[in-house]
């Protein structure tokens, strides 16, 4: 997957102050992600400060619970 891709932010609509941003092909190619699929945000720092945002795919099992594999990979 290319590192670095960068996309833009756009409201998300008129009311809101939410945004939405594109998710590269490569990285919906990478997961098998699919339209109404959700992921899951979480931020972290490091010791000098900087942002690191990690995106995990929410697989839902069969069973209706969530889950995330260890490596990020989508299960079925």
């Amino acid at each position: 997957m290319p590192r670095g891709q960068t996309t833009s932010l756009t409201k998300a609509n008129k009311n809101s102050e939410s945004l939405r941003t594109t998710v590269p092909s490569s990285v919906i190619k990478q997961f098998d992600l699919k339209e109404g699929d959700q992921l899951r945000w979480r931020f972290e720092t490091d010791k000098k400060g900087e942002i690191f945002v990690k995106i995990e795919p929410i697989i839902r099992e069969s069973t209706g619970k969530e889950g995330v594999r260890d490596d990020g990979q989508r299960t079925v």
